[in-house]
């Protein structure tokens, strides 16, 4: 159920989130199989570009290769770490970039897709993890020959693997309260320690983009449930008419009470700054428009419950680093790979 997709409060989603997070930067294979200098004379044309790897029906040019080394031994010496020999290097970063584009293959067969909203919170959020505004971020970027644009692509295609992952990984991996008991027990008290947070209760309406709506009819849409509920009609009557989250429609659009990081980034953010029986302008996430509406919130103890939950994300963490790890072999072993250094 949509309601389900959204919300990610389960140990293993949220864990799932953090625990898959690769190295920034996957290069996508080029089809051609080589480009030459067309202003020289026949006899003396020279080779720009060749391939370095054939990935099932895609290719890792040597161009690509050279950008990925240049940025690995750059980011080494930024940080005072004596690069290997660069030969040594190469292999290890080339074998990275055919796992990663089996994983992007994979990500485009079945049609998976970065929602532009999460893409510019995640761009986002890396400027603020370095102490910057977007717009500093952007021109250190430029300092150091490369572009805001690259980073995006990079993170998009981080975004994208991550997807598949999450798709292969998820179904694999489980935590039961036994393991979470035994981890606790051995661990020393600490008792005393106090955690609020804050709950609201909230009710939304989904219109989804489909094969028969796309991007222009979805908003309208959503425009106009909102005008309905802005003109007196009842939210929940609405919401069992308009909204195509088929597991909170019938229940009036209903969420229950929500925790922070229970739902996707562009829905708690605006969800976050609605204030009780108000009522949000369509926004967009991953799932399609939302009309969002708070009605009230609360603050609640949950000391023993965070704990509970902490360990649970911590033992899924390291079982799901794991299992990406021999995930990966998996579908390495299985592709058609040949490497042409």
């Amino acid at each position: 159920m949509m309601m389900r997709k959204m919300l990610l409060g389960r140990a293993k989603h949220r864990a799932l989130s953090s625990a898959l997070v690769l190295c920034m930067g996957a290069g996508v294979g080029l089809k051609a199989e080589s480009v030459e200098a067309q202003s020289q004379p026949l006899g003396e044309r020279q080779m720009l570009d060749r391939i370095v790897a054939v990935v099932n029906d895609g290719a890792i040019m040597q161009s690509e290769l050279e950008d990925r080394l240049d940025r690995l031994m750059n980011q080494m010496e930024a940080q005072d770490s004596t690069p290997p020999p660069r030969e040594q290097l190469e292999e290890q970063v080339l074998e990275r970039m055919v796992v990663e584009e089996i994983q992007l293959q994979m990500a485009r067969d079945a049609n998976l897709s970065v929602d532009d909203t999460e893409l510019n919170r995640q761009v986002r959020s890396i400027a603020e993890s370095n102490g910057m505004s977007l717009e500093a971020f952007a021109d250190r970027l430029e300092e150091d020959g490369m572009t805001l644009a690259q980073v995006r692509e990079d993170v998009r295609r981080e975004l994208l693997m991550r997807q598949v992952q999450q798709r292969q990984i998820g179904q694999r991996v489980s935590v039961s309260e036994r393991d979470v008991e035994r981890f606790l027990s051995q661990q020393p008290s600490t008792s005393g320690d106090t955690s609020v947070i804050e709950e609201t209760r909230a009710r939304h309406i989904l219109v989804e983009l489909n094969p028969t709506r796309n991007e222009e009819q979805a908003r309208a849409r959503a425009e106009q449930a909102r005008e309905r509920v802005m003109q007196g009609e009842d939210f929940a009557t609405v919401a069992r008419e308009m909204s195509d989250d088929s597991g909170s429609a019938l229940n009036g659009g209903s969420l229950g009470w929500v925790r922070p990081g229970q739902t996707v980034p562009a829905f708690e953010e605006v969800m976050r700054e609605l204030s009780p029986n108000q009522v949000s302008e369509p926004v967009r996430s991953q799932f399609g428009y939302h009309v969002i509406e708070v009605l009230e919130r609360r603050r609640e103890d949950v000391t023993d419950e965070a704990r509970r939950e902490q360990v649970r994300q911590a033992i899924f963490q390291r079982r799901a680093n794991e299992e990406v790890n021999a995930w990966q072999r998996e579908i390495r072993s299985q592709a058609f790979v040949d490497i042409r250094l």
